[in-house]
């Protein structure tokens, strides 16, 4: 298992904060980042969310998956290891 989720589907609204605010309620999390472009600022619409440990953030995942956040239907999934280019 992981504890890493990936979170797609973000509102261009949702700010590192209000990622945080929607996952906390399931456990205590490590980090909550909302990717952005380098140049613009802009989010990407996805993120990542890090827990202390396995089951908090198995609970996170069937519990956020496919609901509203700021206005907008999240996926949520554990991320994966992007492969080295």
């Amino acid at each position: 298992m992981n504890k890493k989720l990936f979170v797609g589907g973000l509102s261009w609204n949702t700010t590192n904060e209000s990622l945080a605010n929607a996952f906390n309620q399931y456990g205590e999390t490590t980090e909550c980042k909302v990717i952005t472009d380098k140049f613009t600022g802009k989010s990407k619409g996805f993120g990542f969310v890090t827990f202390t440990n396995e089951s908090d953030a198995s609970a996170s995942l069937d519990g956020l998956n496919n609901q509203m956040l700021d206005g907008r239907t999240i996926k949520v999934d554990f991320a994966t290891e992007r492969p080295s280019r």
